[in-house]
């Protein structure tokens, strides 16, 4: 057991730091995640981490793989396609939903175009897919910085969101906070996304934010026990991901979504609220 679990990680310095990385991205991102998912924007998550991938690339352009470059292009695209998606819908009949698809569509292509005639196909895998295993110090304090600062910010506005959750309108009336709390997060969520998009790219990194957030859905019914749910469903597939990859050579950002996934539908089938077992027995109970 010691040479499958603990060897890896004991003998081999990278894989100490891509698990630092994904711990970090695990707590930072996930109860990120939940919020996003009960307040009916996982879809929105999707096309935020599509929409960092120009900014990451123009940094690219100007400075290489440098992490600095990189993380303030993201997050200037980011919150770019954000505000202007917004400011659409404000201005126009056209509804949020599908000005959001139209801008990060637009992004995703600028970014892919951007990255293929510039640099090469090595640079493009690394921006769409990360390099969780080549995280170094650098990359790991900003992820750790992140994580500590979206741990904070929902500490502070936990109550404003859970209560734009349930009841949007009421929050609006009793509160100047709606409009405050709506913009901060979704600043939560691109920065997440940037820093997600180190470690697992432009295409995966919402995985880690959605996948684990759903499964949880299944196993709790508060929304602390949710994200408390998401992040240890996080924090076992980043563990059992980049143990797949070390033992069987498999790519391990895909390794690690594959494993959300796989929890996911676990969950859908086995858990206790309001999965599919649990809503076929509680039928037959009633009806008997």
């Amino acid at each position: 057991m010691w040479e499958s679990l603990f060897a890896p990680f004991a003998d081999f310095g990278f894989m100490r730091r891509a698990l630092l990385g994904c711990v970090a991205i695990s707590v930072g991102a996930t109860p990120v995640g939940v919020f996003l998912m009960l307040r009916r924007m996982s879809l929105t998550g999707d096309a935020m981490a599509h929409a960092i991938l120009p900014g990451a690339a123009v940094g690219y352009l100007v400075s290489g793989l440098s992490l600095g470059a990189m993380t303030v292009g993201g997050l200037i695209a980011g919150m770019a396609v954000a505000l202007l998606s917004g400011f659409v819908t404000r201005v126009t009949a056209l509804r949020e939903d599908a000005s959001l698809a139209a801008f990060y569509l637009i992004s995703l292509a600028l970014g892919v175009l951007i990255v293929s005639t510039r640099g090469s196909n090595v640079d493009l895998m690394h921006v769409l897919f990360g390099t969780v295993l080549a995280l170094d110090d650098t990359a790991l304090i900003l992820l750790c910085s992140i994580a500590s600062l979206s741990v904070l910010t929902l500490a502070l506005l936990f109550r404003p969101l859970v209560l734009e959750c349930a009841d949007p309108q009421f929050l609006r009336s009793v509160s100047g906070l709606s409009a405050a709390t709506h913009f901060i997060f979704l600043a939560l969520v691109v920065m997440n996304l940037v820093g997600g998009f180190h470690a697992l790219g432009t295409l995966l990194a919402v995985g880690i934010m959605i996948l684990p957030a759903a499964a949880a859905r299944f196993w709790a019914a508060s929304i602390g026990g949710m994200i408390v749910a998401a992040v240890v469903v996080a924090l076992l597939s980043c563990l059992s991901g980049l143990l797949l990859s070390y033992h069987y050579g498999l790519p391990s950002g895909p390794a690690i979504i594959l494993l959300a996934g796989l929890a996911y539908g676990f969950s859908l089938v086995l858990g206790p609220e309001g999965g599919l077992v649990a809503r076929t027995l509680s039928r037959r109970f009633l009806k008997t």
